[in-house]
């Protein structure tokens, strides 16, 4: 017999359109969809059409014609009803969209008996189901404050879910008088907090909460709601608004610490930042237990936070292997004009079900004050018709609720929480408001949006329309409304914590913390034994072939790359690049520090060097051989990302902040396309530390070197990081050989510092057969920031040097190979493989070495007014017997020309150049 579930609105239209056709010519459609039909004819009354036995015969049966309209009807509601929900609460100012599908007319159904029984298939009603009752619970459900955004989901499961969870929404969440009360107490103490500032702190910015104060009951519900089910953290990403009402009456920051701040009172040890930038972390009692709360530093840009929150809930997640994200959640707070406006929302959407970035479903809040600073929201600032619109991507549910009904805004958190709990996905929540006063406090937006501030001025605000109900309602007295006022700005005036649900304890239990003071105020000058044995290089490079399981079928040349490499862990070749990276890694994870590697290619390798993850040629299988480097190990995780540099690299940057034993890698697919990214180097990555105190780890292989590729694939944009580097901010390394790198990574790790490491890793280099390493170079040794002239060695040779090359990277070669070629003994070539911070007294120990010399030149590919030359020329100020000429191409708009003529004759003439061959 044909399956009947499907009765409902969702497939009314199709059926309807079937059973036109079967009327027209039964033998036009499916046999079991004629059976079905001759089955509807014979027997009207008792089919899915009819009257559920249980309500009994109405006044009129239902005609099989008007039944499917009413199913259309139902199903019209669920697309489209909110767009007539009442979700503004600016009123007669908002847009109104008319939707026909809504009315009886259109359905043909105006003059059909309201007391007609129909069935209202998975519309899940109580009541007698006759047309007036259907409609008015529909109407109840999807046109009231909140309006229920969802069938775009194409999971039908999902949808069944929340039909159920929301049909018929009658009673909304049917709260309680105490749990009415503790809302008022919430919104009194969002305005209380505002207009304390206000009065005290006249004029300063603070980027307030007034018109969405809805916000911290939906935050409040989300935490203890999360905590009965189960939540141990929440790490929150939000911009300004509203940030300092979270940070006080959410995270329970104590509210003198913040007048502090608004005073100017708290010395900085660091550069420090606005107070509408800091983050905060603590602790809050649930009934589930503690929970542990943190909101992410954040500049002004916006949602760039957001993958910033992403990466440290992964971190957090993956710490504590939870796998289902039951005990971690994200929350990420959004203005209505940057969740539209900014392509990073986008990037971050698509990450949301990847393998290597999801984080088991984040609660978007958007704070929809209809206005992007002064651009008026409908016709200037998007495209789209709701700012939410691009959730959709990802089949999240959208509930768009009106924040003047604080009591609806806690009933669809609560739904949003489950649905998320259940699925372990993305979901949606715009708070839909409006700004009282302008995009800060000194702004005047009467001179912008009059017509809106003219209706603005005139509403009461949340908690006074919310204080009036529950006193209609008999919940709180007048008095009582006034009471809570008092109370709550005396909390203030005291300057103690505001929270009544605070704890004292701050912090994690033990096996959950990270011990970020042992790497605090270390000097980068640690001697650290980065060596490894050459029985275990062996061993771990014999196993990358060894461990493969015998029916894995590798592809023939990546087995000869791993069988060469089974040579050089013999000593029996020179060590590769590849070679040197990979055991870097196996090491590290015998020792106990896991390590994330992500990119676009990082898996084999751009430029199929690094061979990290192999492929089954016959099956979808995979096979890490780092991951079976021992028996007990840590993890190494290999991601191919998606195809985004800003997202992904924020990513990574909050995982590693919150994760100092992992190394965390993110690798450019081109150095170039870190430009994508800049925002991310710009206010997190080179400042962090300085304005928040946030130390980090993260690493950074960007693929640099002028070969004949053209502007768009050569350059990393060296110069823009010898630029930013300043108060020991990071670490900038063009490692030259495969040892080198191999000390390089270990060194990031072993030693007790952790500050970003920007690497300009080759891509000629790879395989080039001057850039190898004998295995006595990974058993002895370090990494070294300057390394000396490799031909000459004695000191009697060194003194006949008149001119020493000053250079980094892949230059260095082609000058070896030219000098090599004229046989020249009277110049030496030093390569410094650290250009921050900048190694001044190795580089003077080195040069001690040669005690003749005439000319000292720095020698770059890059052109004159990019490279490193800007950015450390003022460094050699400590040759002040001498002058250091920089010889490179000369300035370019772009990186590189796009002809390999050019490009070959150019670096030739800039290496006879430096070698003083022009005359030859």
């Amino acid at each position: 017999m044909m399956d009947e579930s499907f009765l409902d609105g969702e497939h009314a239209l199709f059926l309807e359109q079937l059973y036109e056709r079967y009327q027209q010519d039964p033998h036009s459609i499916d046999p079991q969809w004629q059976a079905y039909f001759q089955r509807l004819d014979a027997e009207p009354v008792t089919s899915s059409f009819a009257p559920n036995a249980n309500h009994g015969n109405g006044k009129a049966l239902a005609q099989r014609s008007e039944q499917l309209h009413v199913s259309r009807m139902i199903n019209a509601y669920r697309y489209l009803g909110h767009l007539e929900a009442n979700t503004n609460p600016l009123g007669d100012y908002a847009y109104k969209v008319g939707v026909p599908q809504l009315m009886l007319e259109h359905h043909g159904l105006e003059n059909v008996d309201p007391d007609t029984v129909f069935d209202p298939g998975t519309f899940n009603l109580t009541a007698k189901p006759t047309l007036g009752n259907i409609v008015h619970a529909l109407r109840e459900t999807y046109l009231r404050t909140i309006g229920f955004e969802y069938m775009h989901i194409l999971d039908v499961q999902e949808k069944r879910w929340l039909q159920q969870r929301i049909e018929p929404n009658m009673g909304r969440g049917k709260l309680t008088h105490p749990e009415r009360r503790k809302i008022l107490e919430q919104l009194t103490a969002a305005e209380g907090f505002e207009q304390y500032l206000h009065r005290r702190y006249v004029g300063q910015k603070r980027f307030g909460l007034e018109g969405g104060e809805s916000l911290i009951p939906l935050l409040q519900t989300l935490i203890h709601e999360g905590g009965k089910q189960g939540l141990q953290e929440i790490v929150i990403g939000m911009a300004h608004r509203g940030r300092l009402n979270v940070l006080t009456n959410v995270l329970c920051k104590p509210a003198g610490d913040l007048f502090g701040e608004f005073e100017g009172k708290v010395e900085e040890t660091y550069t420090g930042d606005v107070k509408y930038h800091k983050g905060f972390s603590g602790n809050v009692s649930t009934e589930g237990g503690p929970m542990h709360l943190v909101l992410a530093f954040n500049p002004s840009h916006l949602e760039i936070v957001s993958p910033v929150m992403e990466g440290s809930v992964r971190a957090r997640q993956d710490r504590r292997e939870d796998k289902d994200g039951d005990q971690v959640l994200g929350i990420s707070i959004h203005g209505d004009a940057a969740f539209a406006g900014q392509g990073v929302v986008m990037e971050t959407f698509n990450m949301a079900q990847t393998r290597g970035y999801r984080t088991r479903g984040t609660i978007h809040i958007v704070i929809n004050n209809q206005i992007g600073f002064t651009t008026s929201t409908v016709s200037d600032s998007r495209s789209t018709y709701y700012p939410t619109d691009v959730a959709k991507m990802i089949n999240a549910p959208i509930f768009h609720v009106n924040g003047d009904d604080p009591e609806a805004v806690v009933y669809v958190t609560q739904v949003a929480l489950e649905y998320r709990q259940l699925f372990q996905k993305d979901v949606v929540i715009d708070l839909v408001c409006y700004r009282r006063l302008g995009h800060n406090e000194a702004d005047e937006p009467n001179m912008t949006q009059p017509v809106m501030y003219s209706t603005i001025r005139s509403l009461p605000t949340t908690r006074a329309k919310y204080a009036m109900r529950l006193a209609e309602a008999g919940v709180v007295s007048e008095s009582g409304a006034k009471g809570l006022i008092d109370a709550y700005r005396t909390k203030l005036s005291n300057g103690g914590v505001t929270c009544c649900n605070s704890q004292t304890r701050t912090g994690l239990p033990a096996e959950l913390q990270t011990h970020w003071k042992a790497f605090v105020g270390q000097p980068w000058r640690q001697h650290i034994d980065t060596t490894c044995s050459a029985e275990r290089i062996h061993s771990i490079s014999a196993g990358w072939i060894s461990n493969i399981p015998a029916d894995f079928v590798v592809h023939p040349r990546v087995f000869k790359v791993l069988e060469a490499r089974a040579a050089m862990g013999r000593g029996e070749q020179l060590a590769d690049w590849g070679f040197g990276e990979n055991l870097a890694y196996a090491t590290l994870v015998e020792e106990g520090f896991d390590v994330r590697l992500s990119g676009q290619d990082c898996g084999r390798g751009t430029f199929s060097h690094r061979h990290a993850v192999l492929h089954h040629q016959q099956r979808r299988e995979q096979w890490i051989p780092v991951q079976h480097t021992t028996d007990f190990q840590a993890k190494f995780t290999v991601i191919d990302s998606v195809l985004s540099e800003e997202a992904v690299l924020a990513f990574e940057y909050g995982y590693a902040t919150a994760e100092p034993d992992t190394l965390v890698i993110w690798e450019a697919q081109f150095g170039d396309f870190v430009n994508g990214a800049q925002v991310v180097i710009d206010q997190f990555i080179s400042s962090g530390e300085q304005k928040w105190q946030r130390l980090c780890g993260l690493v950074m292989f960007l693929p640099h070197g002028l070969e004949g590729q053209g502007p768009e694939h050569s350059s990393a944009r060296l110069e823009r990081f010898v630029q930013l580097a300043a108060q020991e901010n990071m670490h900038i390394c063009i490692p030259s050989n495969p040892a080198q790198v191999f000390h390089m990574l270990r060194r990031q790790m072993m030693r007790k510092y952790r500050k970003p490491l920007i690497v300009f890793t080759p891509k000629s280099l790879l395989r080039h057969p001057l850039a190898v390493s004998p295995l006595e170079d990974f058993t002895l040794g370090q990494f070294e920031v300057v390394l000396d002239d490799v031909d000459i060695t004695d000191v009697e040779a060194k003194e006949h040097v008149k001119r020493v090359i000053l250079c980094s990277g892949k230059v260095f070669y082609d000058l070896l190979e030219e000098r090599r070629k004229h046989a020249m003994v009277d110049t030496a070539i030093i390569r410094l493989e650290q250009l921050y911070p900048f190694p001044a007294q190795e580089l003077v120990d080195v040069m001690e070495y040669y005690p003749n010399v005439k000319t000292v030149i720095w020698c770059q590919e890059e052109p004159v007014n990019q490279g490193a030359w800007n950015g450390i020329k003022h460094r050699f100020e400590a040759y002040d017997y001498t002058e250091v000429v920089c010889v490179s191409r000369p300035a370019m708009a772009a990186p590189a020309v796009g002809s390999l003529y050019m490009h070959q004759r150019q670096q030739q003439a800039l290496v006879r150049e430096a070698l003083g061959l022009n005359g030859d």
